[in-house]
């Protein structure tokens, strides 16, 4: 007796149809390429994917507590700018300059917009810090503030006039008076470096004196005039009646912010100066009427 197969024989082999896959594969890579087509151009229009992908999105900015509008405009850039490049800043405040710096170079504070690239530089070296400027930010009121002269023009032969004692802000104002032909500067100095000692022209005879912007206010009643920011006097409740001089500051004086040198060429950093150059800042400071702000801190100037 035949044993009966246990298979049947149909004259042709089975094999597996491996000529599918690669079709299958070639189908997915080509639906996939198009619908990352398809989000990368409706992405394009977000800043928020203006900045690099990666690295943190919480950032720490300092401002001087003194100047309370400092406060405001990071306000402002944290509630108004910052969630539309998909970040969040909180404000942090630090009254003392060294230490404040000294923050920023470390990491602590992200950054910080409570100075120009001049006094940067003189506090960094007093820190022992390193630090690096990058896009301007907003100006600082600057001025000519009396109790006894409604104007420049009123002002008599010997007026007493009080300059900040720091380099940077003494070379500002100096500079001020040389601009408005009120004195002459030694023309080997760079203006902005100007000290009292290079004062070569004083048709006037003004009689310079120097002091701590932070007691200006209160020094007022005893000077001709005072020389400073418009904050500092604020705070000093001296009104801006009394100012008598409001020239449009040099750009090269304009708040920068500012970073710790190793941090200043990071994707994180570079977040930060996206956010911070987004032309709604300067439209804020033209337009605000915080009284803060208004007047206080104003838009970069065009040189």
């Amino acid at each position: 007796m035949t044993t009966p197969t246990t298979g049947h024989n149909h004259g042709f082999t089975l094999r597996k149809n491996t000529s599918v896959f690669p079709w299958t594969i070639a189908v997915i890579a080509t639906v996939l390429a198009i619908v990352l087509g398809i989000l990368l151009v409706q992405q394009r229009g977000n800043p928020a994917t203006a900045v690099e992908a990666g690295g943190k999105s919480d950032f720490k900015v300092h401002f001087e507590p003194a100047m309370a509008g400092e406060e405001k405009i990071l306000e402002f850039v944290a509630d108004t700018i910052a969630p539309d490049y998909g970040i969040e800043i909180e404000p942090v405040g630090l009254q003392d300059p060294i230490q404040a710096n000294q923050a920023v170079a470390s990491g602590q504070f992200d950054a910080t917009i409570f100075e120009h690239q001049w006094y940067m530089q003189q506090s960094a070296e007093a820190a022992g810090v390193e630090l690096t400027p990058t896009v301007e930010l907003y100006q600082w009121g600057f001025g000519l503030y009396s109790t006894r002269y409604a104007s420049v023009e009123d002002l008599p032969q010997g007026a007493t006039l009080l300059l900040p004692n720091d380099v940077a802000n003494q070379g500002q104002a100096l500079w001020l008076l040389e601009r408005e032909g009120l004195l002459g500067l030694d023309p080997d100095i760079e203006p902005r470096t100007a000290k009292m000692a290079n004062v070569v022209q004083n048709p006037h005879g003004f009689v310079l004196k120097e002091a701590d912007l932070l007691a200006m206010p209160r020094m007022l009643d005893d000077v001709d005039v005072a020389i400073g920011y418009v904050s500092q006097f604020d705070a000093g409740k001296v009104g801006r009646d009394k100012g008598i001089l409001f020239p449009e500051p040099p750009r090269t004086f304009a708040s920068r912010l500012i970073f710790g040198s190793e941090f200043a060429q990071t994707t994180d950093a570079q977040k930060l100066i996206e956010v911070f150059s987004d032309p709604r800042l300067q439209e804020y400071l033209a337009t605000t009427d915080d009284p803060l702000v208004q007047g206080v801190l104003t838009p970069v100037s065009a040189d």
